[in-house]
């Protein structure tokens, strides 16, 4: 039984001590951090500093000013409990978070902060910073998926497999080409996250109504500064309640999920004891059972992207939101996104270790050809080998690609 070895991103899992019961089950050390409540703050702090920096140089605001600002806001500065019981009064953590950086400036200063903007500014763009630095996190491990992939298409490229359809032997394929499939459809799930990072994560800025009225003509030039300083994209007109670009986040973190945990599923059913193809290296136990081998991580990729489309349609449902600022639906957003983000992020890390150091037994799999070619079916393998072959090219073009691009920010 071959052993092929890979790497993941994260080579350790360093819970915090404070550690929920089931957070290592649920979520990756890195994108819990990148959800966590701190992360959530300071980028809301992110968006004032950069509010402040990008009005001072259209001229809103003296350059004193926006630099005093940018100083208190860091995380270690706020009462975080005060914000979050904020949240259950005013709808908005915002309102608490504006009034504690208020009071760490100088009074001639508090009048320029939160300069034009509205709540929902801070809370929209904050997201995008949020989502940013999480899918960033999940995106490592789900390159090391597609990488384990593409490893195991080359050495398995001849490698016969009994191919099953609706659980039964079907025809003659490869282990390379099952491989080969999944990679390929990692790959486009990982580029649409990409597509997302690099084109829709856009900066929100548009003040109490969407016009940014305070800001005059200098308007459309503070959008621009306030986002180049937070490398986001700029937007046509202000999004407030036009979620669409919310919804494309929500949908391509749900589709890499779905595909992440289609690998993690073929290796559960492959490592049944009936058919003992695949084998993970670090196989869990048992608390009644000494015997069992269970590939647990594999389990665990398949119980988070379980919970993913709920969370995927309830942002799709909230996407009628009304007028100028939706009464429920944009507010429901928040903990649905950092859920979702997190179990994308589980599903990435469970899968990567799913797939690092899997065994396979061609010897099994060849029995189980020869049990089909007896039962009459057919002893080749079509295309197989040409299918592995172009999937590994297009896994190396878009590696390529990437590093062409600079990688996503």
């Amino acid at each position: 039984m071959a052993r092929l070895s890979s790497s993941t991103s994260e080579p350790a899992q360093a819970w915090p001590e404070a550690l929920g019961l089931f957070d290592a089950a649920f979520g990756s050390v890195a994108v819990c951090a990148a959800t966590s409540d701190r992360s959530w703050v300071q980028a809301m702090l992110d968006v004032e500093a950069a509010l402040a920096a990008g009005g001072a140089r259209v001229g809103l605001l003296p350059e004193a000013a926006a630099t005093q600002i940018a100083a208190e806001c860091q995380f270690e500065l706020y009462d975080v409990a005060a914000i979050a019981r904020g949240v259950a009064t005013d709808a908005t953590p915002v309102v608490e978070l504006v009034r504690q950086l208020r009071a760490l400036v100088a009074p001639d200063v508090q009048q320029h902060v939160h300069l034009v903007a509205t709540s929902q500014d801070i809370v929209d763009t904050a997201t995008m910073l949020v989502a940013r630095r999480a899918l960033h996190a999940a995106l490592g491990d789900a390159r090391a998926v597609a990488s384990t992939l593409a490893a195991l298409a080359v050495e398995h490229r001849d490698t016969v497999q009994a191919g099953r359809t609706l659980l039964q032997h079907g025809a003659v394929t490869t282990f390379g080409a099952q491989c080969a499939s999944r990679l390929v459809a990692v790959d486009d799930a990982i580029a649409g996250v990409e597509r997302f990072l690099r084109d829709r994560c856009a900066v929100q800025l548009g003040g109490a109504v969407g016009t940014l009225a305070p800001a005059g003509d200098a308007a459309a030039d503070l959008v621009a500064e306030v986002a180049r300083e937070l490398h986001l994209a700029v937007p046509v007109v202000p999004w407030h309640t036009s979620r669409g670009r919310v919804a494309e986040l929500a949908a391509a973190a749900g589709i890499l999920a779905g595909e992440l945990a289609a690998v993690a599923q073929d290796i559960v059913l492959l490592s049944a004891t009936e058919i003992g193809e695949v084998a993970v290296a670090h196989p869990g136990g048992s608390s009644a059972m000494g015997h069992k081998r269970n590939p647990a991580t594999a389990i665990l990729a398949i119980a988070c992207a379980h919970r993913v489309p709920g969370l995927v349609a309830t942002v799709l449902a909230g996407m009628p939101q009304e007028l100028q600022r939706a009464t429920g639906r944009w507010q429901a957003e928040w903990g649905t996104l950092t859920d979702l983000l997190r179990l994308v992020g589980g599903t990435a890390r469970h899968t990567a270790a799913t797939v690092d150091g899997l065994r396979v037994d061609r010897e099994r799999m060849r029995a189980h050809v020869d049990d089909l070619v007896a039962a009459g079916g057919d002893a080749g393998s079509g295309s197989a080998g040409l299918f592995v072959d172009r999937a590994v090219q297009h896994h190396a073009e878009q590696d390529q690609a990437e590093q062409d691009q600079g990688g996503t920010s």
